[in-house]
């Protein structure tokens, strides 16, 4: 469980609002994902990030900046429209913080969803990716000291099998981290492909230290909403990844309403 004293408030919060032991899971929506949960189940309560403690209001379009609390069947999920990034410069506390608030209100699963850029030319937009395995290019990390955590499956085999079980269509891929906020020159983009990287973005891999750090199982989904620099043949645009996030949707919302279930069942 996470001992950060602002992150423990935010818990406390949350349970004098519904009530509630904890939960079982979390799920962070990213970029082109706000919408993938709509209609997914009762909702419990809604409180955005301003009122708890550790969590940063989102400057990002597209994120909204709030936690939904929802209700499967008896299996509690916190969902995070939004995230803090780390190019947003309020400090690597900032970007794990939702993690760590999972496990304070002892979940044990947490699913990491970003929009990211693709460095193969045959994952056009709109395609989701399982994240298989990730490489930090951030230059830090949320661990302190002599924390060495194995990372040889940072992302479940179980849930990635799961999530395969669902819809077998869909591709693996190793995901590589960027600071940001510029998007990636064409000399990175290569030099992430030639690392072994298959997508890259600005989040998700700080986080999944810190889940793995805190015993979470994670399961990390991407979702092409452009190729990167140099693959595609046009200039980079946040609205292009809005805009993808807006027309895939529906499959993403049937994608995680199926996943969650099986979680759930």
């Amino acid at each position: 469980m996470s001992t950060d004293p602002s992150v423990l408030l935010a818990a406390e919060h949350i349970r004098s609002v519904i009530k509630i032991a904890g939960v079982d899971a979390g799920v962070v929506l990213g970029s082109g994902w706000s919408a993938a949960l709509s209609d997914l189940a009762p909702t419990l309560a809604t409180i955005p990030y301003s009122k708890l403690p550790g969590l940063v209001p989102t400057s990002v379009q597209g994120h909204a900046g709030q936690l939904s609390l929802h209700d499967l069947g008896g299996f509690t999920l916190a969902c995070f429209s939004g995230r803090t990034h780390l190019y947003e410069n309020h400090g690597v506390d900032a970007v794990v913080a939702m993690v760590r608030l999972v496990s304070a209100l002892s979940g044990r699963t947490i699913i990491l969803t970003n929009g990211c850029g693709s460095v193969r030319p045959d994952w056009a937009p709109g395609t989701p990716v399982i994240i298989s395995d990730h490489i930090n290019l951030t230059g830090t990390t949320p661990l302190s000291g002599p924390t060495f955590i194995d990372l040889s499956e940072a992302y479940s085999l179980r849930l990635r099998a799961l999530v395969a079980e669902v819809d077998p269509t869909l591709p693996t891929g190793v995901y590589a981290q960027f600071r940001g906020p510029q998007y990636e020159t064409p000399s990175e983009v290569r030099m992430a492909g030639r690392l072994g990287a298959d997508l890259v973005g600005m989040s998700t891999a700080l986080e999944t230290i810190e889940a793995r750090r805190l015993g979470l199982e994670v399961l990390g989904l991407s979702l092409v909403t452009n190729l990167a620099a140099g693959v595609s043949p046009h200039p980079l645009d946040h609205h292009e990844v809005i805009e993808a996030g807006r027309a895939a949707a529906p499959r993403l919302q049937l994608l995680l309403s199926n996943v969650l279930h099986r979680l759930a069942s």
